[in-house]
């Protein structure tokens, strides 16, 4: 879905650019060779991970395979789906957009090994994706993604859930 039209989008036509409280997912896609899928962002030329914001009755599984699908092309199934941690520290996941909106978002991480489909990058969202090393991202890399991949990191040496 692009976003005019989405829950967000409604929610902006009430109450403009004001801080919202946002619910979502980011999806850590990993290849054989251990490498992430990273997109960069149209708007603003970042590199991030596949993410975005929960829909009216989605919950956060929902949320991260609707997300891959409409930003990467790719699917997931929601068995395949490992949440490895929790983003919320509002001095890192408090985003301003462009036009101005501001978001602090809650994001549920997942990491996926195994997907289907061919990418192709979303035209609203991303301009291109490639898979790279965790220690070697592309840049600028978008602030709280470079938290995520921390977080994984932690996450992958330790087997214990992680939160910010």
């Amino acid at each position: 879905m692009s976003y005019v039209g989405s829950y967000l989008w409604s929610l902006r036509q009430k109450v403009g650019t004001r801080r919202l409280l946002v619910p979502g997912a980011q999806v850590l896609l990993l290849n054989d060779a251990g490498h992430g899928l990273f997109q960069q962002r149209v708007d603003n030329g970042v590199w991030e991970l596949p993410a975005g914001a929960c829909e009216e009755g989605s919950d956060f599984a929902g949320t991260a395979v609707r997300e891959l699908a409409e930003e990467t092309g790719l699917r997931v199934e929601r068995a395949d789906l490992e949440a490895f941690g929790s983003l919320s520290d509002p001095d890192v996941h408090t985003l301003t957009y462009p036009n101005g909106d501001v978001t602090h978002c809650f994001a549920l991480c997942f990491v996926a090994r195994r997907w289907s489909g061919e990418p192709s990058p979303g035209r609203d969202e991303v301009t291109q994706m490639r898979f790279c090393a965790l220690t070697d991202p592309p840049g600028p890399l978008h602030p709280p993604t470079a938290v995520v991949l921390e977080m994984f990191r932690e996450f992958s040496s330790t087997g214990r859930f992680q939160a910010r």
